[in-house]
């Protein structure tokens, strides 16, 4: 690498100490850093509406949950079906609370980071759980069996009456250092959170690629017997990587019962499973960035589909069926010209436009 921090060109390094440094350059540390600063300070200096702040809260709460799918899929190479079931276990973590000690209790309301945090651990006990089977399937029957996983869940909770048979438990307001956060309040004080979470997130998995636990991942996903041979056991790498993505969609449902002040089981079926699933594949399976570029394009593709529905309906009134039909016809047909045209994601835009600014004026 140049000499030069701030605008070195070129891959030349003379260690592996700086191939995997987090930021090739002083330049990349402060752009990200300038970024931040803009996330952090933008609610602040524009008016923004509790419904806009509430839709940006989801869209980053699906980027927690993604990053832990993309754990799973994009780096080790299994496929699951079932982590809505996951970000569901850390949601009911909460409503069980909820349902022991009342929705107002002062563990819900003033310890709340415990419980996210304890919630992350539900999930990844779980996920571990889920994943055991990794140690014998793989491929379609592994699929199949987080496919079960998801369904097993779904009963569960749709048939006790400790969960009210999936019904909505609520889940009351927390305090923060300057009181009860109010109801005016309420989606601003979770971006923040649900922000400094995503932050501290990021920067956990960035490095952990970079130890010898990431490497493993990705050893295994590109050929297990190769791995197993070079002393690393693809079984237990596996089940970590489960565990791995358990956690991070336990703190995503979590989030997300706080969010809502409250919990059902419709946020968590299977249909919000395969939403996860298309989540990564359009912004980049085994990238980082493509775990925060899929959910905010899924998401931004829904919204516009819905405003499109809604207009058609409204203004065509033989166009009925067809209104209803754009939702899941746009959904899949999005999933489809990704993995066609391609399958390396959005992220592969970012990579693309990166170079460019990197490289220009010169074409190579």
């Amino acid at each position: 690498m140049s000499a030069n921090r701030w605008l070195s060109t070129g891959n030349y390094f003379t260690s592996y100490k700086e191939e995997q440094r987090i930021f090739a350059t002083h330049l990349d540390r402060s752009v990200l850093l300038c970024f931040l600063a803009v996330l952090f300070a933008w609610p602040l200096l524009f008016e923004v509406s509790n419904k806009q702040m509430f839709v940006i809260d989801n869209i980053m709460i699906a980027m927690i949950a993604v990053v832990g799918l993309n754990l799973v899929t994009g780096f080790a190479g299994l496929i699951s079906i079932g982590h809505a079931a996951f970000v569901g276990i850390g949601a009911y973590t909460i409503a069980s609370f909820a349902r022991l000690l009342g929705d107002t209790h002062m563990v819900l309301t003033h310890g709340w980071p415990a419980l996210i945090v304890l919630a992350g651990f539900m999930g990844a006990l779980f996920g571990a759980i889920a994943g055991l089977p990794a140690f014998r399937l793989k491929h379609l029957y592994l699929a199949i069996a987080t496919l079960s996983f998801q369904m097993i869940f779904q009963w569960t909770i749709n048939f006790m009456d400790f969960f009210d048979q999936g019904q909505t438990i609520s889940v009351g307001r927390v305090f923060w250092v300057t009181g009860r956060v109010g109801r005016s309040d309420h989606y601003l004080f979770w971006y923040y959170v649900i922000l400094v979470i995503i932050v501290l997130v990021g920067f956990g998995v960035r490095n952990l690629l970079r130890t010898k636990y990431g490497r493993c991942l990705v050893a295994v996903r590109d050929n297990d017997r190769a791995a197993d041979a070079m002393g690393m056991h693809p079984g237990l790498t596996k089940v970590y990587a489960f565990a791995l993505a358990g956690f991070l969609a336990g703190v995503a449902g979590a989030l997300h019962a706080y969010l809502y002040r409250g919990v059902g089981i419709e946020s968590f079926t299977l249909h919000h499973s395969i939403n996860y699933l298309a989540m990564a594949i359009v912004g980049g399976l085994g990238t980082l960035s493509g775990s925060f570029w899929g959910p905010l394009a899924i998401k931004v593709l829904d919204m516009q589909v819905e405003r499109l529905s809604e207009w058609t309906g409204g203004h065509l009134a033989v166009a009925t069926n067809l209104a209803t039909a754009l939702k899941p016809l746009s959904f899949g047909l999005i999933i489809v010209l990704f993995l066609m045209f391609e399958p390396r994601g959005i992220a592969n835009w970012w990579r693309i436009v990166r170079s460019y600014v990197k490289l220009w004026p010169f074409r190579y």
